[in-house]
Order: C-alpha cells, then sequence, then structure tokens
C-alpha cells in the first residue's frame, strides 16, 4: 500500500506517494517554496498544494517538521516562524488536509528511511543521520532504535550554533568553496565523534547530491562517512514509513 509522506523543510515543501515495502515514492516528488515568513497556516496552505498536485489523500499522511516534535506538537522552530513553537501541528496539518496527519522531526525522518532502506541498513552500532540544508538536521541511532529530537545542529560550533557555520545555506551565504565548507563539516563531524563515538556518519540533504565534492576532502574521523542513499527524497519515505508505524495504516496493508 502506498502512503502519502511530506518533507517541510526551511527552504522548501516536498511530497510524494510512498511504497512502504520498497521504501521508494512511486511518482516523482512534487515541491514548492516554503513561505516567508513560514507561519502555521501558510505551511498548512503548502502542504495542502502539494497533496492537490496528486489529486488529494484518501489515507493517513506523514509529515516531516525542522524541529522538536512530542506527540503531535511542534516544540522549537529554528528555521520557521516563532508561531509553531506550542502548536498541535499534527492536529492543524490533519484538519486541512482532511487525513490523519502523523508528524515528526524532519532529519528523524530521514534517518529512519535510511537505516530501514538505505545507507544505515544492517547497522547495529550507533549511527548519526545528518541533514544538511537550511539548517543540520540530527537522527541518532543505537541498536537500530532512535534517540528523537537530539537536534545536534545546535550544538556550539566557534562560539555560534553549528548549523550558522556548517549548513549548506551557510556555504552559500559566505559563498564558500567545497574545500572551505568541507573543513566546516569536519570541524562540526569531529565535535559530533567525540560526543557520540559512532561508527557510521549518514550524510543527507540535498547537498548529498554532490557528496563527491566534499566528502572525499574531510579527513581525521574515525568512523565512516557515506552519504544517504535515497538523498533528498530520505524525509518523504520516513514520513511515510511514521505514519504506517503509528497503527494509521492496517500492517496487513503496509
Amino acid at each position: 500500500m502506498n502512503v502519502f509522506g511530506v518533507d517541510i523543510g526551511g527552504s522548501g515543501i516536498k511530497g510524494a506517494p510512498v511504497d512502504l515495502a520498497r521504501g521508494e515514492v512511486t511518482a516523482e516528488r512534487f515541491k514548492v517554496l516554503t513561505p516567508h515568513p513560514a507561519t502555521p497556516d501558510a505551511v498548512a496552505d503548502g502542504v495542502a498544494e502539494v497533496v492537490r498536485h496528486f489529486g488529494g489523500v484518501r489515507g493517513p499522511v506523514g509529515a516531516t517538521f525542522p524541529g522538536v516534535v512530542v506527540g503531535g506538537t511542534t516544540r522549537t522552530a529554528a528555521n520557521v516562524d516563532k508561531g509553531w513553537i506550542g502548536m498541535d501541528a499534527a492536529g492543524l496539518l490533519g484538519e486541512r488536509l482532511g487525513a490523519p496527519v502523523t508528524l515528526l522531526n524532519d532529519a528523524d525522518a530521514a534517518g529512519l528511511a535510511e537505516m530501514s532502506f538505505g545507507a544505515g541498513r544492517g547497522r547495529k552500532g550507533t549511527v548519526v543521520v545528518l541533514t544538511f540544508g537550511t539548517g543540520i538536521g540530527s537522527a541518532v541511532f543505537t541498536g537500530g532504535r532512535l534517540v528523537p529530537n537530539t537536534e545536534l545542529g545546535h550544538l556550539e560550533l566557534k562560539g555560534h550554533d553549528a548549523e550558522t557555520r556548517a549548513s549548506s545555506r551557510a556555504k552559500e551565504d559566505g559563498g564558500l568553496t567545497w574545500a572551505r565548507w568541507a573543513r566546516r563539516v569536519q570541524k562540526y563531524l569531529a565535535h559530533v565523534e567525540m560526543l557520540f563515538s559512532p561508527e557510521l556518519f549518514v550524510i543527507g540533504g540535498g547537498v548529498s547530491r554532490k557528496a563527491d565534492k566534499f566528502l572525499p576532502l574531510i579527513e581525521g574521523i574515525s568512523a565512516e562517512i557515506v552519504p544517504a542513499a535515497l538523498e533528498n527524497n530520505a524525509g518523504i519515505v520516513g514520513a511515510a514509513m511514521a505514519a504506517s508505524a503509528a497503527g494509521a495504516v492496517p500492517a496487513a496493508a503496509a
């Protein structure tokens, strides 16, 4: 059975139906720009536009959010409007779409997909999935189990939130070369490695499509470093998986 997944990011909102058995989107994803300001109502309109592109939905929807999500409520809003803080976001999106919505952190969703279908599949040690985009998202797994809402993009690096120096947006805004940006990413990975000692880093987000331009430049990290296999579709796939795991999809159908 296919379940619809939506990935809400600081710069774009994208979605597609997902084949839960294969961990793949079944149609080319559709994307709209994240509105600015990214208020709850404006973002909900964007999500509805993505869903309408596919003729609407007739079942559950999984959705991601770029911040801490607990029980469908958004607790932080680093790269979207502060009106999200304390919002019953799953309820808002569900009302707008007319379908049950399961909401989770965007990097957690990407991590779930990578651990089940991608670069982390079969790994039982500590795995850290990092998504580089408007910010830096993180998903930490140990023994194949997720530790949710780690938000390691907000670790301090050179006196600042790490994502303000090492995210993809920081590269673009600063006009950094791949080599210079790779040095910043290297320092960030070294800090995360010191804290968690993972056996594997999975590097995701849109920049994962260009992993060959910066991953070979990163040195001095003990953990294996690989690009995300699902690239920028990981969040969509993970969102759909979360909707299934929440019980919104009958087990036999999923």
